[in-house]
């Protein structure tokens, strides 16, 4: 029924000129007779009844294409707002690189992460700085929130970056104000351990961790993360540590690549 009233609507002009045609010379034909009147009336109605199919179906079709319309201009609405607001965190993010920048005594370069890694049994990224850009293996590699790893592998314009949530990344590290240092490996999500913490020394739920500096690689006093937990490690005279990492490994977009001590550090 609806494809007829289709139909109808696709030849409704010609459908209407030709009846119209019809009627009109109907009329004048006949138009000294005194029942045109009512003639005139019914075929006033007989329209009527036609065209209001026609006009119903149509308003369909005009309610659609403006509904259809109005999708498409929330779709568009709402991807320039999602587009604003990731500008607006990667601006963010970009002032508190420099903000870092300003504030360490260490020559770092900043870097943009292009990929996640594809080396089996390795967690990583890829990084667009490269040799041509004066990094080398061995590098510490961070955000302004914390360590996220180290330099590993390097080509000409970029490098593969090993992270600290790899299960063979091992960091040394500093319990402040105790001074307490240990190893720190990573267990799940943002969540790491510090072992071989001497058993005696008091630590604090909310504590700082840095790294020791005891390592050729990381210089001593970047963040590494804060501490959220501790129990005694069993069989030893030793306590572990449980700390919160404070970078999402899975969402930061933009690095920095300490390449060597400034001279105010020497």
């Amino acid at each position: 029924m609806y494809g007829i009233y289709l139909t109808l609507l696709k030849h409704k002009d010609h459908f209407i000129f030709a009846f119209a045609i019809i009627f009109s010379t109907f009329i004048l034909l006949n138009n000294k007779n005194p029942n045109m009147s009512v003639i005139r009336g019914k075929a006033t109605e007989i329209v009527s009844f036609f065209s209001s199919p026609f006009t119903w179906i149509q308003s369909l079709m005009f309610l659609e294409e403006e509904n259809q319309a109005l999708r498409e201009k929330n779709l568009r609405l709402s991807l320039q707002v999602e587009s604003m607001l990731n500008l607006q965190n990667e601006n963010n993010a970009l002032m508190e690189m420099l903000e870092f920048k300003k504030s360490k005594k260490f020559i770092i370069k900043s870097a943009k992460v292009v990929n996640k890694g594809v080396q089996p049994n390795l967690l990583s990224i890829i990084i667009d700085r490269g040799s041509s850009d004066g990094i080398t293996p061995d590098l510490p590699v961070l955000t302004p929130k914390g360590v996220v790893g180290k330099t590993i592998e390097i080509s000409e314009n970029n490098s593969i970056v090993q992270l600290i949530s790899d299960a063979n990344f091992r960091l040394s590290t500093r319990i402040l104000p105790s001074g307490a240092t240990g190893i720190l490996r990573f267990i799940n999500a943002s969540t790491a351990e510090i072992r071989e913490v001497q058993k005696n020394v008091e630590i604090n739920i909310g504590d700082k961790v840095v790294t020791s500096g005891f390592s050729d690689i990381y210089p001593a006093g970047l963040p590494v993360g804060t501490v959220k937990g501790l129990y005694q490690d069993r069989g030893s005279f030793q306590k572990v540590v449980s700390i919160t990492l404070p970078n999402d490994l899975n969402a930061f977009q933009h690095v920095f690549i300490i390449t060597e001590k400034s001279n105010e550090m020497e």
